[in-house]
């Protein structure tokens, strides 16, 4: 097994694997302790050879990686590769392009939704993935050789599954599937959280226009904090402080001792002072300024006999298609499309509306039925629905 711990080893392998038209790739990572990801191994296989990069080697400059990774000649093949290219984009600013996610790929082509890489592995290669080594301590120097067998297994076993995929990916003409689903992957704000647009990942708890001013505020504050302190949000605030705090906003240190969800003696910390400005920043805010609340939902409920049935539809042609129901459409789209026939999603156009959504539609207004049969679900026309 090769570990490469130079930069001018690591730039002859690199030349070597750019004359290859695509290759597999993973990484080792923390980020327990950590706001971003600490990267601790890189995995890197082409057709005919397989390394480990140490990113934690003295002195190692990483440089023709990240130009390898830029090359649009060569697809990058990773699995569940969301973490990996955040890792990248992290260190370069930009999306490595073209990449190939076979577990994206693996889910179109009728492998159930977010296969993990052993099962991946088992179904196509036939192999078994020694999974004993997943939460070893990557960070630690030197790595064993049983760590290192398992990292290579991560790219080896992947050349193959890509070469499967594609290969299934045309048989069923199901390519542009593939790229329809990999695009939140090729977006730049995938990766980078913008502290103002913090509060949108929050299940909101709050039902007053100024709360809601708040929890965005403290929302961008956590995330200005945990970003510049290289902490987890959790450890900067937890959730729950935020909504407690957007609902009750305080206005002096003793307010905090009242809080259940801020530890003791927050109240003298530097960032309670900041969120008592912040208060006073909200309360300020003119009520035709105030941030509007999201829309309360009007028609049938999602959740009701229309949902339900719309639901056992998208399982059915899902079936009949060989392909993952939420590739189709999630439950979020569903809850939509009871609410309006005119839903601003994915399963509305395209291929995804020849599938699904111009059936969803005949079914919610009588003009198609559903009915068991012994080769599963079928659907029946309606001539004349009632009105």
């Amino acid at each position: 097994m090769q570990l490469i711990s130079g930069t001018e080893e690591l730039k002859i392998f690199c030349q070597r694997a750019g004359k290859f038209d695509f290759i597999t790739i993973d990484t080792e990572f923390h980020r327990e302790t950590t706001y971003w990801p600490i990267l601790c191994l890189v995995q890197v296989a082409t057709s005919d050879e397989a390394v480990l990069i140490d990113p934690m080697a003295k002195d190692i400059d990483l440089s023709p990686l990240l130009e390898l990774l830029a090359n649009e000649k060569i697809v990058k093949v990773f699995h569940a590769a969301r973490q990996d290219i955040e890792i990248f984009v992290k260190m370069t600013g930009t999306v490595p392009s073209p990449v190939f996610d076979s577990q994206i790929a693996a889910s179109v082509c009728g492998y159930g939704d977010s296969i993990s890489y052993d099962k991946l592995v088992q179904a196509i290669v036939g192999a078994q993935v020694d999974k004993s080594s997943r939460f070893t301590d990557w960070a630690a120097r030197p790595l064993t050789e049983k760590q290192m067998a398992y990292a290579l297994a991560d790219v080896t076993h992947l050349r193959d599954i890509y070469l499967e995929l594609s290969k299934q990916l045309k048989k069923l003409n199901r390519v542009s599937w593939m790229q329809d689903e990999q695009q939140p992957l090729t977006s730049l704000s995938t990766y980078i959280m913008e502290p103002k647009d913090a509060w949108v990942r929050l299940k909101s708890k709050v039902n007053r226009p100024r709360d809601l001013a708040m929890l965005k505020e403290l929302a961008a504050l956590r995330e200005q904090k945990a970003q510049e302190s290289d902490r987890p949000r959790r450890r900067v605030l937890k959730d729950d402080a935020l909504y407690e705090l957007a609902i009750q906003r305080p206005k002096s240190q003793k307010d905090f001792d009242r809080f259940r969800a801020v530890p003791k003696g927050f109240g003298n910390s530097r960032l309670a002072q900041e969120i008592i400005a912040l208060t006073k920043k909200v309360e300020n805010i003119p009520d035709t300024e105030l941030p509007p609340m999201p829309k309360r939902r009007m028609g049938p409920s999602p959740k009701g006999p229309i949902g339900d049935l719309l639901r056992v539809l998208v399982k059915a042609v899902a079936e009949r298609e060989g392909v993952a129901s939420r590739i189709i459409a999630n439950s979020n789209d569903i809850d939509e499309l009871v609410l309006s026939d005119n839903a601003d999603i994915a399963a509305m156009s395209g291929w995804r509306f020849e599938l699904f959504g111009k059936k969803a539609l005949a079914l919610k207004h009588g003009k198609l039925g559903l009915a068991a049969s012994p080769e599963g679900i079928v659907e029946i026309e309606i001539d004349n629905p009632k009105s």
